[in-house]
């Protein structure tokens, strides 16, 4: 378990936290890479692309934004222009809008089927600023953000949740820029400064040091930690237990 410099370890010098949903609370980033992947290999054969969707893909392309914003991006990858068409398109359509919205139903049907738990130092972690008092919200990209955290028990632990529905609702940038951990700070009404980030995206840690948050913490789940720290991350951990009451640290990494 990779832990933080002495600098990084404690939480006590600030007055809130951000967190990130996939991939740093639950484990739904795994179930997102799925149905990406199985929605692209889709889309890739009807379109004869022969250069096959990869896990690079994900992180290069789609982890951290916002669906349509991600369809758009790995299509231009591939030199694939589609109209943007409208949030309202069904999965069926030839459009950006209708090829994300393809890719939520895959992302739904495998939620349902295997549903979802918190990761177990995520979960010890939360509960413990929450009994402390802690203020804390949820940045997500997702559009599911609010069935994850109901689906994981973990809605009522924070007071406020920034997700693609709101990013949507207020036209907020997507990650990597710092639109929606300011709207977030905005709506605690605490300053960025004073705000911990928990990010595992390299857009998400960019996003965040973007912002001028006081505590950026990347959590490698795939990106790798020198992406992390290039991004901005002040440190990489691997398990948000290590920032829980009683960690005993092993590695450290953090920025130079």
């Amino acid at each position: 378990m990779n832990a933080p410099h002495p600098a990084f370890r404690s939480l006590d010098q600030v007055s809130a936290v951000l967190f990130d949903l996939d991939g740093v609370l639950t484990p739904t980033a795994d179930l997102h890479r799925y149905a990406w992947q199985s929605m692209f290999n889709g889309v890739f054969a009807e379109k004869g692309v022969s250069r096959p969707y990869t896990d690079d893909d994900y992180f290069e392309y789609l982890d951290g934004k916002q669906r349509y914003e991600a369809v758009a991006s790995l299509l231009a990858s591939r030199g694939i222009q589609v109209p943007l068409g409208s949030p309202d398109d069904p999965p069926a359509a030839d459009t950006v809008c209708g090829i994300g919205n393809r890719k939520n139903g895959y992302f739904s049907r495998v939620l349902e089927e295997r549903g979802i738990r918190a990761y177990p130092g995520s979960l010890a972690l939360v509960d413990e600023l929450y009994a402390k008092r802690m203020p804390m919200g949820v940045v997500s990209s997702s559009k599911n953000a609010r069935w994850v955290l109901t689906s994981a028990g973990m809605l009522d632990r924070f007071a406020v949740i920034v997700d693609g529905v709101v990013a949507a609702d207020e036209a907020l940038g997507s990650k990597p820029a710092p639109d929606m951990f300011l709207y977030a700070a905005e709506k605690l009404q605490i300053s960025p400064s004073e705000i911990a980030v928990f990010e595992d995206a390299i857009s998400g840690v960019a996003s965040a040091r973007a912002g001028d948050f006081g505590l950026v913490v990347g959590v490698d789940r795939g990106a790798g930690i020198d992406a992390l720290l290039a991004a901005g991350a002040d440190v990489v951990i691997d398990d948000l237990a290590v920032y829980a009451h009683g960690a005993v640290p092993t590695e450290e990494r953090n920025r130079a």
